[in-house]
């Protein structure tokens, strides 16, 4: 998350605004839901998790047990259940 000088960006009657709220504090200003990200989206690493969990449940499909899924891909029994007995 990067500072802004308020300045910079807001016009001068809508800083006095937000002043009648807030001074010398740091506030945040989320970004509009249709304009947010996904988490990882922008470095792959969601897309990597999906193919993971799908390779994790095709394994489950054909006969691995959980315990060895856990093993194999270093996570806990309990991850691995909820990965192959969610829908997706």
């Amino acid at each position: 998350m990067k500072h802004v000088k308020a300045a910079t960006v807001l016009p001068e009657e809508l800083i006095l605004e937000i002043q009648q709220y807030i001074q010398g504090e740091t506030i945040y200003i989320p970004k509009l839901e249709k304009v947010r990200e996904k988490w990882g989206s922008r470095s792959g690493e969601r897309q990597r998790i999906d193919e993971r969990n799908e390779a994790i449940r095709e394994a489950f499909q054909n006969g691995e047990k959980i315990s060895r899924l856990a093993d194999d891909y270093f996570l806990s029994v309990e991850t691995i259940k909820k990965i192959v007995y969610t829908k997706t």
